[in-house]
């Protein structure tokens, strides 16, 4: 019993390791690009009229007169470059210092701090991906047993016709046909913003479009595995109607490789709603992003967004873990 606890603690922290190493990575990558980018944020934001000495407190005040990272190469008057060890003192070891502290930095632009125009845009961005998700699956899993069930039929090929289309078509040419129809033409919904609950409709449709023709196939091709196996025939033997031995057998086991794919696209829900957003003027993490962060050269915005996408997408990938564990209990057993 004891052993069975500390193996399972050791596993536990060993896994919070690991995702603790990749958010690390994935945010020192962003930042190590981001100080390779040509240019200075100080005259991307005071622009080339400010004096030298509004160029040096704007610089002091975002830690920008430090070196970026540990070491670096000057060149000197010759033009020679020279190794140089900066230690301690760099942006990178002060960043990674402010996030320990729960400190993401301030904007450039604003002064405000990172974490409050993050947890602004937060809400919005997981709104979108979770309606997306919620229609994408609200879709594919009926229409995937159908052309399951009815595999070779006009059902089955109306269905492959519909998953290939969907895939096939990208968010930014999808987002503006809906909007052409049912908000220039039809007036139904509104074009952009985040004001009423219908201003979802649009944008959630657009993000879910190519998941929920991907699922749709998954679930097409795990229910005619399904129903070839020997437990099917053994639940119809037993006087079980269709219906049951579809949707309360087959369809469990068959949604094992379905939730896979879902763990998997909530991070890509994420980063394809930052077309989506810019579509459709929704105010989330993606706008907040590319306007705000990328276009005006905020560097601290960009690693934040960075950092809280990462940490979403690794709590995602955590949470299909204990699905596929509840789905399979073979997966508890090992």
């Amino acid at each position: 019993m004891r052993s069975t606890i500390k193996y399972k603690l050791l596993n536990g922290l060993r896994r919070v390791a690991i995702l603790l190493l990749v958010v690390w990575t994935v945010v020192s990558l962003v930042t190590i690009l981001i100080e390779l980018v040509p240019g200075d944020p100080a005259v991307a934001v005071l622009g080339e009229q400010a004096t030298p000495e509004q160029f040096a407190q704007f610089r002091a005040r975002h830690g920008l007169d430090r070196p970026p990272f540990f070491f670096s190469f000057p060149r000197d008057v010759q033009g020679a470059r020279h190794f140089t060890w900066h230690g301690a003192h760099n942006r990178y070891t002060d960043y990674w210092t402010g996030v320990l502290h729960g400190d993401l930095g301030s904007s450039f632009r604003t002064d405000r701090p990172v974490v409050d125009l993050v947890l602004e845009r937060y809400p919005a961005t997981i709104e979108l991906a979770l309606a997306a998700l919620l229609f994408a699956v609200a879709i594919a899993i009926p229409l995937g047993v159908i052309a399951g069930t009815h595999k070779g039929t006009l059902i089955d090929n109306t269905a492959s016709v519909v998953a290939l289309l969907g895939i096939s078509l990208p968010s930014f040419v999808i987002g503006p046909m809906l909007v052409y129809l049912f908000a220039v033409k039809l007036g139904w919904l509104a074009p952009s913003g985040r004001f009423d609950w219908s201003d979802i409709i649009l944008p959630a449709f657009t993000l879910g479009a190519a998941l929920s023709a991907i699922l749709t196939r998954m679930v097409r091709s795990s229910v005619i595995e399904e129903m070839g196996e020997d437990y099917v025939r053994t639940a119809r033997a037993k006087g079980l109607s269709e219906r049951k031995v579809v949707y309360k057998h087959v369809l469990k086991n068959g949604l094992i490789p379905v939730v896979t794919i879902l763990g998997l696209q909530l991070g890509v829900l994420l980063a394809g709603a930052i077309i989506t957003e810019k579509i459709f003027g929704w105010p989330g993490l993606g706008l907040l992003l590319v306007e705000d962060g990328i276009a005006k050269r905020d560097y601290r915005v960009v690693q934040g967004c960075v950092l809280i996408i990462s940490v979403t997408y690794i709590f995602a990938n955590s949470l299909t873990d204990m699905v596929y564990r509840w789905l399979d209990p073979r997966i508890r057993v090992s």
